[in-house]
């Protein structure tokens, strides 16, 4: 890929294309109302943000503008949280995409850009927590309704994040130099197979390692650990050997119950876009 907007577009049309991923969409699953391509639509339409944020435009701005073109069509959210990962990442990949780097992206950020995480709200439906105790100004369900507390206060859209980071790993990437996405990006590269086949296995692999918090704030955290168990009892502790007709019939009862571990998957884009901008992986 010659610019990371070109790149970040290939991790989300990877991501959701690797199969089989537990609980998520994917190539070969669907869930009720949110089908395969509808992502696919969604990655298209994000085109427009990640082009900003790769000639370095405001974070938020470019967001927003992610958001605004993924949520045209007719699935609702797709990448919200995967967005919210790759604006920042694609940001500083126009410089060097290194942890430093991400982190001085995500420092620099400002009042404007929060206020433009907080309008980004405005375009989609998100299923979110409830916000920290003291918090209730600055609830994002809120949308653009919180900007004024967020002026108020001062607060930057790292700050925002931060106030989130011990419920949400999406927001804690952004106070951890995007600690797991980097890690992602390695077990990627370590993989074998395809593109998409590496995806579903690092996928697998960073479900087992901690429980995902979208399935902790919908189902509750045993309901969590219990999907991180059972992923765990998949994975072989030193490879990527995994017995797929098992892991399907995982995925397909996840499905099957309605439980959705979203933020791995975002999680995984992240860590597709960093290993196929540093040429990791070929496609």
């Amino acid at each position: 890929m010659d610019h990371p907007a070109d790149t970040a577009q290939l991790a989300l049309l990877c991501e959701v294309a690797g199969t089989p991923k537990p609980g998520n969409v994917d190539r070969d699953r669907d869930l009720e109302g949110l089908r395969f391509e509808h992502f696919l639509a969604g990655a298209v339409g994000a085109r427009g943000g990640l082009e900003l944020a790769a000639n370095g435009a405001a974070v938020g701005t470019a967001f927003e503008r992610a958001v605004s073109g993924m949520a045209r069509q007719r699935g609702g959210n797709t990448q919200f949280g995967a967005l919210l990962l790759l604006v920042p990442l694609v940001r500083a990949a126009a410089d060097d995409l290194d942890r430093p780097v991400c982190e001085a992206v995500v420092a620099d950020t400002t009042v404007a850009d929060a206020a433009a995480f907080y309008r980004a709200f405005e375009h989609v439906d998100v299923f979110v927590g409830e916000p920290p105790t003291g918090a209730d100004a600055l609830d994002v369900r809120r949308g653009a309704a919180a900007v004024p507390a967020v002026r108020d206060r001062g607060l930057t859209l790292r700050d925002v994040l931060a106030l989130g980071a011990d419920a949400d790993d999406v927001a804690r990437e952004w106070t951890t130099g995007f600690e797991r996405s980097f890690e992602a990006a390695e077990l990627i590269a370590d993989a074998s197979g395809s593109v998409l086949d590496r995806a579903a296995a690092a996928y697998l692999r960073l479900l087992a390692d901690r429980p995902d918090t979208l399935v902790a704030k919908r189902r509750g955290m045993d309901a969590a650990r219990e999907v991180q168990a059972r992923a765990a009892s998949l994975v072989e502790a030193d490879a990527f050997r995994v017995d797929r007709a098992a892991v399907a019939t995982f995925a397909d009862e996840l499905v099957a119950d309605g439980i959705n571990p979203g933020t791995t998957a975002d999680l995984t884009a992240a860590g597709l876009f960093i290993a196929l901008e540093r040429q990791a992986v070929d496609v």
